[in-house]
């Protein structure tokens, strides 16, 4: 199922009101919700494809769709005025999909959930908006910009269930950056798990689904 949002987005903004792409139950019966983040290259058709893997009847998944198959144009890791004004247009498109699901369920019951861009900004929208998520899986990213950029964030992840799970020998994703981003989630008041996995890449593993598929089974 596709929704859209109305006023498509313009330089300014260039994710607003793009499409959004649906799988499971109705928003009104689930139990919960993920907001599933793709990277880049990839749609929103396309990471709900992961969704069948999670063995979660009674989840409903919504994914938003980046304009031009990216979230930002980037590396996560240069300055944050290089990914402007398409990162922040990036986070009031994850908050206007948090908006949506929780009109019929706590965010208690509402997990963030990425894969490489995905991942970064699943974490950043979480650290700059904090508060009892169902949960927080970032799958092969970290928080986003350069080495040395503050991570004061206000505000609490009141036990939030985090996951971050990475290659060792990720291209794009330096080792350093997850650990980094661990301990700040850590220090939100998230109660994380990071799992570095040698010689992986840049891909999911069974153990990462199967971590993701116990979060939503606890969560229902």
């Amino acid at each position: 199922m596709t929704r859209g949002e109305g006023a498509v987005g313009d330089a300014s903004d260039p994710h607003r009101g793009s499409e959004e792409v649906w799988r499971g139950p109705s928003l009104e019966s689930a139990k919960s919700a993920v907001v599933l983040i793709h990277g880049r290259g990839d749609s929103a058709r396309g990471i709900l494809a992961l969704a069948a893997e999670f063995l979660a009847p009674v989840t409903v998944f919504l994914a938003p769709q980046a304009t031009g198959y990216s979230w930002y144009p980037t590396s996560f890791l240069s300055k944050i005025e290089l990914n402007e004004p398409w990162l922040s247009s990036s986070l009031r498109r994850v908050q206007a999909a948090v908006d949506t699901v929780s009109t019929a369920m706590p965010t208690e019951s509402i997990v963030l959930m990425g894969f490489s861009q995905g991942a970064c900004l699943a974490l950043e929208f979480a650290a700059r908006n904090p508060t009892r998520y169902g949960g927080v899986v970032a799958l092969s990213g970290g928080l986003i910009g350069p080495p040395g950029t503050p991570r004061s964030y206000p505000g609490s992840l009141e036990g939030t269930p985090v996951f971050l799970g990475c290659s060792d020998v990720d291209p794009h994703i330096p080792v350093g950056r997850v650990r980094e981003s661990a301990r700040v989630m850590d220090g939100l008041g998230g109660e994380v798990d990071e799992r570095i996995y040698p010689g992986m890449g840049h891909t999911i593993n069974e153990d990462e689904i199967a971590w993701a598929g116990g979060l939503l089974a606890s969560i229902a």
